[in-house]
């Protein structure tokens, strides 16, 4: 028998589309509760991208991308903006 979870405790993706409208108005939209929002996703983000304890293969193949980019950007930009017949 599965576990009743109550609707202002689901996150988001569990929330099913009948269900949406109150959890909704269960929301806090105070400025302390939207700050807090905004400072749970900063922290989110800054764990899962800025702060990680072993980087990826793909994290040093992006870095190198970047950095190998930005000294020839003028040139790709003036590429980009030719017109080819």
């Amino acid at each position: 028998m599965a576990s009743v979870v109550p609707v202002k405790e689901k996150k988001l993706m569990d929330v099913k589309l009948g269900e949406l409208p109150s959890w909704i108005l269960m929301r806090d939209f105070t400025p302390k509760g939207t700050a807090g929002a905004f400072q749970r996703g900063y922290y989110r983000y800054h764990n899962k991208y800025v702060n990680v304890k072993r980087g990826g293969v793909a994290m040093v193949l992006a870095a190198y991308m970047l950095f190998n980019y930005c000294p020839c950007y003028k040139e790709l930009k003036h590429q980009r903006l030719c017109k080819y017949h």
